[in-house]
């Protein structure tokens, strides 16, 4: 079992945060956590205390699911492989120079 609040505190240390949205789907109950853009510290508060709770985020179904954004334009999802659960940070890759503006002019 793993507690939501410390994994979110976890994965977003060192991180602005600018928003989240996680959803907890476990034995047929559904739980949705917002936090929204331009929160306040008493919002941020609240919504960390609402992840104060348990799931099993191992072998079987996934249980939590969500995107935490940052202000940097990166952001961490939810995924499940191989029967666990976990927080991936994702960062928009680089334009290959394939892909670069081509800096001729056209005719």
């Amino acid at each position: 079992m793993v507690n939501a609040r410390e994994e979110f505190l976890e994965e977003t240390k060192d991180k602005s945060v600018l928003c989240a949205l996680i959803t907890l789907d476990e034995y047929e109950e559904k739980k949705t956590f917002v936090l929204r853009v331009g929160y306040t510290q008493p919002e941020l508060d609240a919504f960390i205390l609402s992840l104060g709770f348990e799931y099993d985020n191992g072998y079987g179904g996934q249980n939590l699911f969500g995107i935490i954004w940052y202000s940097d334009g990166t952001w961490s999802d939810r995924y499940e492989y191989d029967g666990s659960e976990r927080w991936q940070f994702e960062k928009v890759p680089e334009i290959p120079k394939e892909c670069a503006a081509d800096t001729k002019e056209v005719a």
